[in-house]
């Protein structure tokens, strides 16, 4: 399970067309439960969302049931995936504007590609 309770009922939902906003997201779930939080992120540099949204219910079950009901359905045209949200990966991204030596993430790597022993322990 995760370490987060806010996760086991909090829904990734990915494939959303360009017009959906967060009301009509909302509105889609509904039907499901009692929704806490909805959040479409958006790009920086344009503006417009970035594809994919989360839904937060109130219980765990109601996301259950939003899973099993709403998993690879149609909505605004396009085929939807439904399914738990992840926690943030804390690895460092390609285009990540955080320093590569804020984490030793990326000092293990080097050390890794270079042969030299990593103690797993520090």
């Amino acid at each position: 399970m995760t370490s987060d309770p806010a996760l086991s009922r909090t829904l990734y939902v990915g494939g959303l067309d360009d017009n959906v906003d967060r009301a009509m997201l909302q509105a889609a779930f509904l039907p499901f439960g009692e929704i806490r939080t909805v959040e479409i992120p958006s790009d920086n540099k344009t503006g417009k969302h970035r594809g994919f949204g989360f839904v937060e219910f109130a219980e765990e079950g109601d996301a259950q049931d939003a899973i099993d009901n709403m998993h690879e359905s149609e909505f605004f045209g396009r085929t939807i995936r439904v399914n738990l949200a992840r926690e943030p990966s804390r690895k460092p991204r390609e285009n990540s504007s955080k320093p590569v030596w804020a984490d030793d993430f990326f000092f293990r790597k080097r050390m890794k590609e270079q042969g030299m022993e990593i103690d797993e322990n520090i």
